[in-house]
């Protein structure tokens, strides 16, 4: 890195003025693009899928256009929507409420792509039906939104827990992750005589002691098993006795439960209950008459 200004920078304002030219991270960390939920588009692997679903199951897309506004620079508002389309897209989640009410005004219809845990919140007096899916879709730009969908297309149904469209997902986005991943290095696995300090670093983060007496271990930097690959064990390792071994096993079967049992404490459970007045609700849906 050139540094702009010598070791002997005794001004204050230079010294400030210094660090920042120098601060070749902080600068280039300001034009990374940040992975919001506004900037997810879809692959077509998944957006394929998923209108195929809308076709078998909700409608015939035979003769009928469909369209998708939302992309760089487009205004939703401004498009010329043809008559008689379909909107099926994954809009900026920021605003979707907004894109809703704009769609129900001007009797568009609409399958959106919207995010699964807030989904119940999007402009609440809308008649519409809840598509929710178990599935987590990796968008173009990296993010992992877990995805389902609200649309406004005929039908007596409220909620619909999807769990064929999920599986329909879930599907091509592996199929698709698969097609974008690069090729992965192997996984070497070795004897359990045979150690490493990352091995050993998995043990020691859960709190659990293990030792090896001197006489006990040998260290080593690849096996003969390796010598024609050109392969050694990263960093260097130990050769170690059957009963340091069976030890080794013991310590990573004791980390292994306490790492399940902080993942379990890390999980809080809180059970709502009814009230009354909600309670009288549920007693009148279904009847005639009762709430919709």
């Amino acid at each position: 890195m050139l540094n702009l200004f010598g070791e002997d920078v005794q001004d204050p304002t230079l010294r400030t003025v210094k660090g920042k030219l120098n601060d070749y991270e902080g600068f280039t960390e300001k034009f990374k693009p940040k992975k919001t939920t506004d900037d997810c588009y879809t692959p077509p692997l998944v957006y394929d899928a998923i209108r195929r679903w809308v076709g078998d199951n909700l409608m015939k897309l035979d003769g009928v256009e469909v369209v998708r506004p939302f992309y760089p620079g487009g205004d939703f508002e401004r498009f010329d929507y043809p008559d008689g389309c379909l909107v099926l897209d994954n809009p900026p989640f920021s605003i979707l409420s907004r894109i809703r009410r704009f769609y129900h005004l001007k009797g568009i219809r609409y399958f959106l792509f919207a995010p699964t845990l807030t989904i119940a919140n999007s402009a609440k007096e809308l008649d519409c039906t809840y598509i929710i899916c178990g599935s987590s879709i990796t968008y173009e730009n990296g993010a992992v939104v877990p995805t389902s969908f609200i649309t406004n297309l005929p039908g007596d149904t409220r909620i619909w827990c999807a769990g064929e469209l999920s599986k329909i997902i879930n599907t091509a986005n592996r199929e698709n992750l698969k097609a974008a991943r690069k090729p992965e290095n192997p996984v070497y696995v070795y004897p359990p005589q045979v150690v490493s300090a990352a091995l050993i670093q998995k043990i020691a983060k859960r709190g659990v002691e293990w030792r090896v007496p001197k006489k006990e271990c040998v260290s080593i930097n690849r096996l003969d098993s390796q010598a024609n690959t050109n392969k050694t064990i990263f960093g260097g390792g130990w050769l170690i006795a059957e009963r340091a071994a069976a030890e080794r096993a013991a310590a990573e079967r004791a980390a292994a439960e306490r790492a399940a049992a902080e993942r379990a404490a890390e999980r809080e459970r809180r059970i709502w209950l009814l009230s009354l007045r909600e309670m009288e609700i549920v007693e009148r849906l279904g009847e005639k008459g009762g709430a919709g």
